[in-house]
């Protein structure tokens, strides 16, 4: 890509994210302003222009790029290896039981520097 395409994609992903800095603002504004309307007509609007907003961000290059991660997530999700029923039940256990011996372990440390401090000022 030559410099010139750059700065002329960067002027115009400016322009496109300002667009999309514009659309949140009128729906934040918009939904504050009639706020006596009907909440169904305020959400079918806010939603009608985040909807746009978003369609408008994934035309930049961020959010093309955005775009190819989460589908590449999608895919990557697809190969995970998920732990059985079995598998889940006994590494929570093993979970449990390593926070209620460390819980013991803790308080009885600080009983124990409790006693010390106690007994160094009494």
């Amino acid at each position: 890509m030559s410099s010139s395409a750059v700065a002329q994609s960067s002027r115009g992903d400016v322009f496109k994210w300002a667009l999309v800095v514009l659309l949140v603002a009128v729906a934040v504004i918009g939904n504050n302003y009639f706020s006596a309307e009907s909440l169904l007509y305020r959400l079918i609007a806010i939603l009608l222009l985040t909807g746009v907003a978003g369609f408008v961000a994934l035309q930049t290059a961020k959010g093309r790029s955005f775009f190819t991660l989460a589908k590449e997530a999608k895919n990557e999700i697809r190969r995970v290896v998920w732990p059985t029923r079995q598998e889940t039940f006994q590494t929570t256990l093993i979970v449990l039981a390593v926070v209620l011996f460390m819980s013991l372990v803790l308080w009885g440390v600080d009983s124990f520097l409790g006693w010390l401090v106690s007994s160094v000022i009494s």
